[in-house]
């Protein structure tokens, strides 16, 4: 009968694009490995990968026998999992990816509930706006804020709710440079942006009736970093498009006023994305369960009050 951990090392080999690579993430010799995978095509009679200098792919009969070995390893997993299942709290590491603001704002505020209410559980966060590949980079749950979810790929979503970036001024703008009610007084405020094209940028904007337009300017001050942003703009430099998740409070307390509050600019989508469903540790699916429960209610991701007025 063959080794099983044969299936499940080439499974990791395919997945992670190499020998090299697969043996980083398991801690094996690449050596040890290439040797494991060659006898597993020995007693099978059937190559399984084509080998070249710059990289590996499945011939046909690879393909099918790689679903297989993966059903292999969910079907462990969740052995495992049903054994871990019986422990009355979970525990072990867990790593989540998440984008820089939702990070310093929702999780930041989140966390630590999370932490307290499982003691066991020790968490592993990668604060970074890059693309997170999970498998690679062995990340349990990434959250992500996107305007589709078309992009996640075979990964699991766990929709968690909406924001709607708004348009920002702080009332010391407004001040010096008038409180715009069209788009093309609008256009005449100093404003931000976190990247341009020819030094122009572009915010895309529904009007009342539902017609869509994209506002065009010319912004003062340009950064990629939303928080740097924010800053500026309380400091009265220009208007901006923030997320909602990051203005709420100043929205309401006056701090920043919402410039054409009847137009609408594209919704993001906060959502978590992992793996599989099967095979998930007490952990992760504790960690799941509370977003669903706590993010939605998160003050930015439930609906906004009516602004403050401003000064």
């Amino acid at each position: 009968m063959q080794d099983l951990n044969d299936m499940l090392l080439f499974a990791e080999v395919v997945e992670r694009g190499g020998f090299a690579a697969a043996g980083r993430a398991l801690g094996l010799p690449k050596s040890r490995l290439s040797r494991r995978v060659a006898g597993l095509e020995a007693q099978l009679g059937v190559r399984l990968l084509q080998r070249t200098t710059r990289k590996l792919s499945l011939t046909e009969v690879g393909e099918a026998y790689l679903r297989h070995c993966q059903a292999l390893r969910e079907s462990a997993q969740a052995a495992a999992d049903t054994v871990a299942q019986v422990q009355s709290e979970p525990r072990g590491t867990l790593r989540v990816a998440c984008p820089v603001t939702l990070a310093q704002t929702v999780l930041a505020e989140l966390m630590p509930g999370f932490l307290a209410l499982h003691p066991l559980v020790r968490v592993e966060m990668l604060v970074s706006n890059r693309v997170v590949n999970l498998v690679e980079e062995g990340v349990d749950v990434a959250l992500r804020v996107r305007n589709t979810l078309d992009d996640s790929g075979s990964l699991v979503v766990k929709r968690l709710g909406d924001d709607a970036p708004v348009l920002v001024a702080s009332p010391a703008l407004l001040a010096r440079q008038g409180t715009p009610t069209t788009l093309d007084e609008l256009s005449r405020l100093d404003s931000m942006a976190m990247s341009t094209t020819d030094g122009r940028a572009s915010i895309p904007l529904t009007d009342p009736d539902g017609k869509e337009t994209v506002l065009q300017h010319t912004p003062r001050y340009v950064a990629d970093d939303l928080r740097t942003l924010h800053v500026a703009a309380l400091a009265g430099t220009g208007m901006c498009w923030l997320p909602s998740y990051m203005c709420d409070d100043d929205l309401r307390q006056g701090r920043l006023v919402q410039l054409l509050p009847d137009w609408q600019t594209p919704r993001g989508l906060v959502h978590a994305v992992f793996p599989s469903r099967r095979g998930l540790t007490p952990a992760v699916r504790c960690f799941l369960d509370f977003l669903g429960e706590h993010v939605p209610v998160h003050s930015s991701l439930r609906g906004r009050e009516a602004p403050a007025s401003a000064p």
